[in-house]
């Protein structure tokens, strides 16, 4: 894989954004007038006594406040990639890599590119893991779009298939899609539908990942550096 360029789940192409910073100059405050406090009231300034018939006038209603402008909602900013991790050329069947040193904790999706048959791993943007897996065929193709996972099933056995053991279970449909381990990762292989990882790398996956983390699908995107993870 050239670290330069990438499937989104595979190679991609970097992008640099510039950030431009701005200066706020500020303003010393203007000097006080000095005033003569002996000539602060005169005489006329003075008010009247009660019985010299002299009403105070009333005083005039204070102007109401003016009303507070709501601040307008901020919306939340779109997750985006921030990091690829550096791969030196195409990952290979049964090939993983992880490394999740230093990345914050924030929101984990999953992408898998089937053209590139890699899915990769992004915790706040930050990629964190990056395996070569097994997809569907033609007959029982692996589908494409946006799915949560619905659930995780650490000892998964398959009735569909004939009690096929998928360990590290995260279902992705309720007719049998899901990303699991258990499969002999390697060329001439293929899946039922199901994207099937090596099993050292899905069971970090499966530790890191949560109900309702999101994997995406797709076949042939490209993406790089600030594109938004949205399915």
């Amino acid at each position: 894989m050239i670290a330069a360029l990438k499937w989104i789940g595979g190679p991609t192409l970097l992008a640099v954004a510039l950030i431009g910073s701005a200066i706020v100059a500020g303003r010393a405050p203007a000097q006080p007038e000095t005033v003569d406090p002996d000539a602060w009231l005169q005489p006329e300034d003075v008010l009247a006594q009660a019985d010299d018939g002299v009403t105070a006038p009333a005083p005039a209603p204070a102007e109401a406040a003016p009303e507070a402008i709501a601040a307008a909602p901020v919306e939340d900013a779109p997750l985006v990639i921030k990091r690829i991790l550096p791969i030196a050329g195409p990952i290979k069947y049964g090939e993983w890599h992880w490394d999740d040193e230093g990345v914050p904790q924030g929101p984990l999706v999953i992408t898998v590119d089937l053209d590139a048959r890699v899915l990769s791993v992004f915790r706040d943007g930050y990629e964190i893991g990056a395996a070569a897996v097994l997809i569907g065929t033609p007959d029982h193709p692996t589908p494409l779009g946006t799915f949560p996972i619905l659930t995780k099933e650490r000892h998964n056995i398959s009735e569909k298939y004939g009690d096929a053991p998928m360990p590290w279970t995260m279902r992705l449909t309720w007719d049998g899609v899901a990303i699991h381990g258990g499969s002999t990762v390697q060329n001439g292989y293929a899946s039922h539908g199901c994207v099937s990882a090596p099993d050292d790398f899905v069971s970090r996956l499966y530790a890191e990942a949560s109900k309702g983390d999101r994997v995406i699908i797709t076949k042939g995107v490209n993406a790089g550096i600030g594109t938004p993870l949205a399915g």
